[in-house]
């Protein structure tokens, strides 16, 4: 399996300089210290002229992973439609309803663009169940990826989450390894499990802070150590 970082980024400077860096893929929102939310159209289509990587894009219009109705459904859908339009990669989202998988909203969301792929992204987490979550993440077609950081825990419990949630997706899911990951938990979970493809947002930022600024020598970094598992 091809060994990919995916990279956060809020700006076109963020998207440039993952580029430089190495990153296979980008992840584009806005409000990055909210979780990230739906990023402007504008930038997108910006990012989309300057880089050459695959983008996947933020669909998430509140904090939460509950929608507050149709209102907010109705954008999340528009946005959709209007990223689609660019040719993205791919949308980040995930939906919640009573503590699990909102199947209904997620697959209404990415109906309005049926030939763009999806990342259920840490929603996930939220779920009390997570391989109930699971099992219902795979009746929706257009999801090939789940986000996790494996849970709470030490890093030896959360090794084991991953490599078990790994085994219960394939080969249908890829298990795409975030939230909070930095140089040593990649080489760890490359050693130690199946996954080949790893997040990150504020290991590859300025200060490792998550307001910092995407830095290509910290990208460069994180892509070596994809080698040394």
């Amino acid at each position: 399996m091809t060994r990919l970082l995916e990279v956060i980024a809020c700006s076109v400077a963020d998207a440039v300089d993952a580029e430089k860096g190495g990153a296979g893929r980008l992840e584009i929102v806005r409000d990055l210290r909210r979780g990230g939310l739906t990023p402007p159209l504008e930038l997108v289509a910006e990012i989309k002229q300057v880089v050459a990587l695959p983008l996947r894009v933020m669909l998430r219009e509140s904090d939460g992973f509950e929608t507050s109705g149709a209102d907010e459904i109705d954008r999340l859908c528009a946005a959709a439609a209007e990223f689609a339009s660019l040719g993205v990669d791919g949308f980040v989202l995930g939906f919640l309803k009573d503590g699990e998988v909102d199947v209904e909203t997620t697959q209404r969301v990415i109906a309005c663009a049926p030939h763009v792929r999806a990342t259920f992204h840490h929603a996930f987490e939220n779920a009390p169940d997570k391989l109930s979550a699971l099992t219902a993440i795979k009746r929706l077609p257009q999801v090939d990826r789940v986000l996790s950081s494996g849970g709470a825990g030490d890093m030896e419990s959360r090794l084991q989450k991953l490599s078990h949630y790994a085994k219960a997706v394939s080969p249908e899911l890829t298990i795409l390894a975030g939230g909070g990951v930095d140089a040593d938990a990649i080489v760890q979970i490359g050693r130690e499990t199946n996954i080949r493809e790893f997040h990150v947002g504020r290991a590859a930022r300025a200060g490792f802070e998550v307001d910092g600024h995407v830095q290509a020598s910290l990208v460069s970094e994180l892509v070596k150590k994809l080698q040394e598992f």
